[in-house]
């Protein structure tokens, strides 16, 4: 057999076997260990595949492993829907980061072309690459010439005359003793669960099928997409100088000067001015516009991106004016930001903390890096640090958010303030218990009745361990210990 029908066959069955352990894993759990296990499994599978097809562990998919087994283990950490998110964006990250083929000789000489290239071949494979390894790689014919026999064609023969005597003879049974009949009922299982076992085994088979097809790719014209995307690699040239995007640049620069010289006048310090001209409270004002000014600094991105790409034939001049326009449009879009953060300051002091109100100031400040180290890279025409730079600032990002634990910081934050929102407070995620728990008793009846009564709900709860989670576990632990205490602080109201 050759080796990629070897390899081939292998990807099926570590597809069948992790859609298994994955139904197993994830069917009527919460994401909890068993994401840090189904990685571990699948990293197992991968490094099992690369040796049997002797396949090289190129530096994408060594680099791949610590962040895809670190973020989907802290899925077990906490309880925050939003921090779930961000670690699974994470793994994504990470995915994209084995997904790359064009890293010789250092990793960090990939372009954002290699990263858009990978991910977009990464997750087409993933849920299409399946119907092409089946169709293509796996040797169907020789497998069919190897099975097929005079026995087997008996033993099929006789599966096809026995199984409609079996509905016969079985059925005619069924009806005429009850007692055969609850044996067989209560021995056959339900088939809307066999179905919906079936579903997600096959589902998460066929996933994990396309991505391991794409993993193991060791060439793009191997890959499900990458012959087509290959030509972003190098756009043709296109009717556009460095006199069009200097022009260009320097018009943005005016738009963001004047915004800038706006934000000064009235955010920074105006408040008066603010209340006299748009009859508005300064927390109000400072609310509107926050998410405008995180997608205007987003757009940025691709901007400067597509500036310095179309830069190709360019002289010293042209090159300085280009990166010196480049420099004040980021100089102005960390003002931008810095307004964005200042909104969002005054609109917590006066309303509180809330998950997305935290989280959306993180990735304000994740930006802010995001451009500076684009000044540092990009604009100086030393691009080939910027994609991973920025990967790696997302990681620790992200760690960094599993160690601040949100939720706790938000229940902390918020009790501290003389107007505390309980219903909300009530909503978070396990994470919050132990600082509710531990404040409940110095809160007013007002505020500690409702906490109580929410903590109380949630109380009763139980999981399997492979939905274990070290947050959910703590607080049930807390809430039992605690219980007779929150009966009673409900009972006061």
């Amino acid at each position: 057999m050759l080796a990629r029908e070897r390899i081939a066959l292998g990807v099926v069955l570590s597809a069948v076997a992790l859609g298994a352990l994955g139904d197993f894993l994830f069917q009527g759990h919460a994401l909890g260990v068993n994401a840090g296990v189904f990685a571990l499994a699948f990293v197992a599978a991968l490094t099992l595949l690369l040796r049997v097809g002797r396949i090289p562990l190129h530096q994408g998919r060594r680099a791949m492993v610590l962040p895809l087994v670190l973020f989907a283990g802290l899925l077990a950490w906490h309880d925050s829907p939003l921090l779930l998110a961000t670690n699974l964006l994470a793994v994504a990250g990470a995915v994209a980061l084995g997904a790359l083929r064009r890293t010789k000789p250092n990793l960090v000489d990939a372009q954002v072309s290699d990263y858009v290239v990978g991910a977009a071949a990464a997750g087409a494979s993933t849920f299409a690459g399946a119907i092409d390894l089946l169709e293509k790689d796996v040797p169907w014919q020789r497998i069919g010439e190897q099975v097929r026999g005079r026995q087997s064609a008996a033993v099929a023969r006789g599966v096809a005359i026995g199984v409609p005597l079996l509905l016969l003879f079985g059925g005619l049974f069924f009806a005429a003793d009850a007692v055969f009949k609850n044996l067989v009922v209560s021995s056959v299982p339900d088939l809307r669960h066999v179905w919906l076992h079936l579903l997600v085994g096959t589902g998460i088979a066929w996933l994990s099928c396309g991505l391991l097809r794409d993993l193991l790719a060791t060439r793009d014209e191997q890959r499900l997409v990458a012959p087509e995307l290959a030509a972003l690699r190098t756009p043709r040239r296109m009717l556009v100088g460095p006199t069009e995007i200097a022009v260009a640049l320097g018009i943005v620069n005016l738009l963001f000067a004047a915004f800038v010289a706006v934000q000064i006048r009235y955010l920074f310090g105006g408040r008066g001015l603010v209340e006299s001209r748009v009859h508005l409270t300064y927390a109000q004002y400072a609310r509107h516009g926050f998410f405008e000014l995180v997608a205007v600094s987003l757009l940025v991105l691709p901007l400067l991106f597509g500036a310095h790409a179309l830069l190709r034939h360019r002289s010293p001049f042209s090159l300085r004016l280009v990166q010196g326009l480049s420099a004040v449009l980021i100089g102005l879009v960390l003002v931008v930001m810095a307004s964005a953060l200042e909104r969002m300051r005054l609109y917590q002091r006066e309303y509180g903390l809330t998950e997305l109100r935290l989280y959306a100031t993180g990735v304000i400040l994740w930006l802010g890096f995001v451009f500076v180290w684009m000044a540092v890279t990009v604009v100086r025409a030393r691009p080939r640090l910027f994609v991973t730079g920025t990967l790696v600032a997302g990681f620790v990002a992200t760690l960094a958010l599993n160690v601040a634990n949100p939720d706790a910081l938000i229940a902390r934050t918020n009790l501290a303030r003389p107007h505390v929102d309980a219903a909300y407070l009530g909503s978070l995620s396990d994470d919050a218990v132990p600082v509710l728990l531990a404040r409940l008793p110095t809160l007013e009846p007002s505020l500690r009745v409702p906490l109580a009564e929410a903590l109380l709900r949630r109380s009763d709860r139980s999981e399997a361990f492979v939905g274990w989670n070290a947050s959910r576990s703590r607080a049930q632990d807390l809430l039992r210990r605690e219980r007779p205490a929150l009966l009673a602080a409900a009972k006061e109201g």
